[in-house]
């Protein structure tokens, strides 16, 4: 039968997963960092995910496909939200539960001196004119960077005017119209990003050359990654 059906663009698509929460039927799930359909007997074309995928990759089509079983969608819906097997497969690998082996703590006395010299850090708070963006050396970073990797003060930090954002759980609309001001009115000498390999975080960056595009200004962007396994990449 020919029927309203939801059409996902891969190219489009980052994995972000912000759709996944929005169909309350179980359809999507994220296959190798896409959104995919992946029933489509449980999608019923009323397309609840579109509003909430950043990169416009969702629509709505009409084309042949299996009519809409409301049955097999409550149980799929079901099925994720009661049962962790189930909910792994659908969750954006930001979200993946992972156990990772721990080196041993560093001999007492040997701790590395911080390298933040300011306050607040939170993008949120960071007035604007803040003395200690003039003439910086900007960092954005996601919120999960610094405790994630133990070399960050000294690699990543030093040197800079650190700010920390979460393009995954803030509101991001603020923080286009904040960046863009902070490079605008100060002398930034040089932009940082630095994220976690997971294709949310892919959103800072994005914003961050936003930022830089609408201030007038032009300078490289560097970008760091650091893996979930706390390594530079």
């Amino acid at each position: 039968m020919k029927r309203r059906i939801v059409e996902i663009d891969r190219d489009r698509c980052d994995g972000c997963g912000q759709c996944l929460p929005n169909c309350a039927e179980g359809a999507l799930s994220i296959v190798d960092g896409k959104a995919v359909l992946a029933s489509e007997t449980c999608c019923d074309g009323l397309g609840a995910c579109l509003g909430h995928c950043p990169r416009d990759a969702i629509r709505i089509v009409e084309r042949e496909a299996p009519a809409f079983d409301q049955a097999a969608a409550a149980r799929q819906a079901g099925a994720i939200h009661e049962s962790p097997q189930q909910r792994t497969p659908q969750a954006c690998p930001g979200h993946r539960v992972r156990v990772a082996a721990r080196p041993a703590p560093p001999a007492a006395g040997n701790e590395v001196p911080s390298q933040l010299g300011h306050w607040p850090v939170q993008l949120h708070l960071v007035p604007v004119d803040a003395p200690f963006l003039a003439g910086a050396g900007l960092l954005v970073a996601a919120s999960c960077v610094p405790f994630a990797y133990p070399d960050f003060h000294r690699t990543v930090l030093s040197g800079k005017s650190l700010v920390i954002a979460c393009p995954k759980l803030d509101r991001t609309e603020p923080y286009l119209e904040k960046l863009t001001e902070i490079v605008r009115r100060n002398d930034i000498r040089s932009l940082t990003v630095a994220v976690m390999a997971v294709p949310c975080c892919q959103g800072l960056i994005k914003l961050v050359r936003q930022a830089l595009h609408d201030s007038g200004k032009r300078m490289p962007i560097t970008v760091e990654v650091i893996g979930i396994d706390g390594k530079r990449q």
